[in-house]
């Protein structure tokens, strides 16, 4: 598995100085075109709300689908799916592989380093 690691930038400013090693979804070469495929969304979006009280320790939701993802699925007739999350790891064994059904998983330490450094309403970039 290719070494993958997410930076999260807000305002050309980059908050989060360390990068972070990251799970991604069971599929992870390309990007999520609809519900269930199992890929993470590659593209812009905003990190927009929280859940504390996540099944996965915390999480932030990303804002998936953006209007160039929903225009993808209509075109093809497809639910583009949603709900996708930065979120912490609930079992270490997990850590560096590609197990979530399309969100980004880090550690609980680095979720809780970007819980406290990265508002609501930062631009995050996903690439391949």
């Amino acid at each position: 598995m290719a070494a993958r690691a997410v930076g999260l930038l807000a305002a050309a400013l980059l908050l989060l100085a360390a990068c972070a090693p990251v799970g991604l979804g069971r599929e992870p070469v390309g990007a999520k075109r609809e519900q269930g495929d199992l890929r993470t969304p590659e593209g812009d979006y905003l990190l927009d709300w929280r859940n504390p009280a996540s099944r996965f320790y915390r999480s932030i939701h990303i804002s998936y689908p953006n209007e160039a993802d929903l225009a993808q699925a209509f075109a093809r007739n497809a639910d583009p799916g949603g709900a996708i999350f930065i979120h912490g790891t609930p079992d270490r064994v997990l850590l560096g592989r590609d197990w979530t059904t399309g969100c980004i998983a880090v550690s609980n330490a680095d979720m809780d380093l970007i819980w406290q450094l990265v508002p609501d309403g930062t631009p995050v970039t996903i690439r391949p």
